[in-house]
């Protein structure tokens, strides 16, 4: 598969599978294990508006070629939920397509990077 030939939408569907599947990990490895606290905190990280301010500081240490990923999925055009505001469902659309196309094309390293990044933000902001 020729993962630069995907839209930006596949790219966004297999990231934000992925990365949900990484934040549920992490939480259950901290011993979070009573299911709605689980699903209250997992929201935390995984959600549109919680994403938007994460490529708020990731933006800046992208590659080139992150960067353009980041975009085409930002880009693609879909229907945002209703209570989603649009803007912040565009912007995580583009971090969940860099998260795909960076476990498609397996840059575990780089990966891995972002998702811990992702977290630390995510706590700091929470403190």
């Amino acid at each position: 598969m020729d993962y630069d030939l995907l839209n930006g939408g596949n790219l966004a569907y297999i990231g934000d599978a992925y990365f949900t599947l990484r934040i549920r990990e992490y939480l259950l490895g901290k011993g979070i294990t009573e299911m709605n606290r689980l699903q209250k905190m997992s929201v935390e990280y995984v959600s549109a508006k919680a994403q938007a301010k994460v490529v708020l500081e990731l933006l800046p240490n992208l590659t080139e070629e992150e960067t353009l990923v980041y975009k085409r999925g930002r880009n693609y055009k879909t229907r945002a939920a209703r209570k989603i505001d649009i803007k912040d469902h565009n912007i995580s659309s583009g971090f969940e397509a860099l998260i795909g196309y960076l476990y498609l094309s397996k840059q575990n390293e780089r990966l891995e990077e972002i998702i811990q990044l992702t977290i630390r933000v995510v706590e700091e902001k929470n403190e």
